[in-house]
């Protein structure tokens, strides 16, 4: 048995990146690999706990304490640990797809530049990049507020040097848009954290429960929704989003998607479960935000040319639904809600690096411009057609189960809190059709019709198998799923219900 089998997953990656930060300029070019093999065998050690958690274990790992408030140790059961395996496996799935596309990024940016300042931001990349599973895992197994505050603030890093040293249009104002907007999420998730120390006496997540009957405790949850909206870009805290998620290197495009969703695990573990009471106030008003931000953004993405912006926007909306199942607050919706935030990662890896094979193959992203690439990127095409399927909740993919496990639970809560809670689940189950408006309007014009003028014919190819077998191999996930939703189901009813 393992002694430890959380905290390497943390460590590794940090000694992963370490190593591509110092290797040599002869190694430099391979230094992707790296990253990947790490995260790799970091997933396995997940799966492996997993099994262990399956069988009824919870692992908790205690390792050092700072005074009596802060104590360092990772907690992993039913409910964090298949959000920790699926978005461990994203970030291994990127990184082997970033393995061509940055360095055909670095050939765009900086093909002026001579061979060893090209290999320094190759190796720079992946340096970077390996923060992001160490910042995702450290909030998933985080039982201290403050140490998940400290994870929460190590994301934005990476986000604003990889978008300023490798992103698109503007990319040191957009970067320095997502470091600001990030701080100011991480900041309030401090002052609340603080708060609740004042209250009760413990950082610790499972002290909590110690604000019951508080009358700051309403004041503690709101600082915490606000705080955890503006990374889940919920109406009026988006406007960050479209500009951000747009422009960034697309080969990061679903840790952007994870990074957003991220903020649903939070507000399920630290106050839906510990403070369900205090909770039911802000159950009705937090589903009609959530039914307005998805709204807007289906509408917005409806009225995007470019492709980008249109995955970018399309994230508005889509998370907005986790919300919606956990606002909801029955037991079934909110296991549908943390089982679709699960499904429309994957679904939203897929759909927005696909945007990113399009750019990258064509050149251009105006959505204008392109048409006819059925034909010409039939591999292309369908990881398209894959991606907007998963992200309208269409079978085979796991999306359709957990749509229809959260909206089972939203209709149940409808029943009880009628006409209001009624009216937001027929409004919301509606909203699916939006969904379906603009992913598939987006299929018919890119991929049919004549092929547009900007395309250039002689490169009009799919793009190498590094980058489209990893995106194949999350629909095989998701389509497991479909099949088998037990696997996420049964972990997560160990804890919710």
């Amino acid at each position: 048995m393992i002694s430890y089998m959380l905290l390497p997953t943390i460590v590794i990656p940090a000694i992963a990146a370490i190593v591509i930060i110092s290797s040599q300029a002869k190694v430099a070019m391979k230094t992707g690999w790296i990253a990947v093999f790490s995260l790799a065998y970091t997933t396995l050690v997940l799966c492996i706990a997993g099994l262990r958690i399956y069988q009824g274990e919870t692992i908790h790992e205690q390792y050092f304490s700072l005074g009596t408030f802060i104590r360092f140790d990772f907690l992993a059961d039913g409910l964090n640990l298949p959000v920790a395996i699926i978005i461990n496996l994203l970030c291994t799935v990127l990184a082997f797809y970033s393995i061509h596309y940055v360095e055909h990024r670095i050939q765009i940016i900086y093909g002026d530049k001579d061979e060893a300042a090209k290999r320094k931001y190759y190796k720079t990349f992946f340096f970077l990049y390996l923060f992001f599973p160490i910042g995702f895992l450290g909030v998933c197994f985080s039982t201290n507020l403050l140490t998940m505050y400290f994870f929460l603030e190590l994301l934005p890093i990476p986000l604003y040097f990889i978008m300023a040293y490798f992103g698109y249009v503007e990319r040191v104002k957009v970067a320095l848009m997502c470091l600001l907007w990030g701080i100011v999420g991480a900041n309030l998730f401090l002052v609340a954290s603080l708060m609740t120390y004042f209250q009760s006496g413990t950082f610790e997540i499972a002290g909590m429960h110690l604000l019951h009957g508080n009358p700051m405790t309403f004041w503690i949850i709101l600082i915490f929704i606000v705080g955890l909206a503006t990374k889940l870009a919920m109406v009026p805290f988006h406007v960050w989003m479209p500009w951000v998620h747009a422009e960034h290197p697309t080969c990061i495009a679903g840790l952007l998607a994870v990074y957003g969703n991220l903020g649903a695990y939070i507000l399920l573990r630290i106050i839906i479960l510990p403070l369900h009471e205090e909770f039911k106030i802000f159950s009705i008003p937090l589903m009609i935000v959530a039914l307005i931000t998805l709204a807007y953004g289906s509408l917005l993405t409806m009225a995007q040319t470019d492709v980008k912006r249109l995955a970018a926007c399309s994230t508005i909306s889509q998370i907005s639904f986790s919300i919606l199942g956990l606002a909801a607050y029955t037991w079934v919706s909110i296991e549908g809600g943390m089982f679709f935030f699960l499904s429309h990662i994957m679904g939203k890896t897929i759909f927005f690096s696909t945007a990113g094979i399009l750019v990258y193959v064509t050149g251009i992203r105006d959505m204008r411009r392109m048409g006819g690439l059925a034909s010409k990127m039939p591999v292309t095409f369908m990881l398209w057609l894959i991606g907007s399927m998963m992200l309208s909740g269409f079978p085979p993919f796991s999306t359709f189960a957990a749509e229809w496990i959260m909206f089972t639970g939203i209709f149940q809560y409808g029943v009880y809190t009628k006409p209001v809670g009624l009216v937001v689940a027929v409004l919301s189950v509606s909203a699916i059709l939006l969904t379906i408006s603009y992913t598939f309007w987006s299929v018919k014009r890119i991929f049919f019709g004549p092929l547009g003028e900007g395309v250039p014919e002689s490169s009009a190819k799919d793009p190498p198998l590094s980058m489209s077998l990893p995106l194949l191999f999350v629909a095989a996930v998701s389509i497991l799923l479909f099949i088998f939703p037990g696997l996420v189901m049964n972990l997560l009813n160990s804890v919710i219900h």
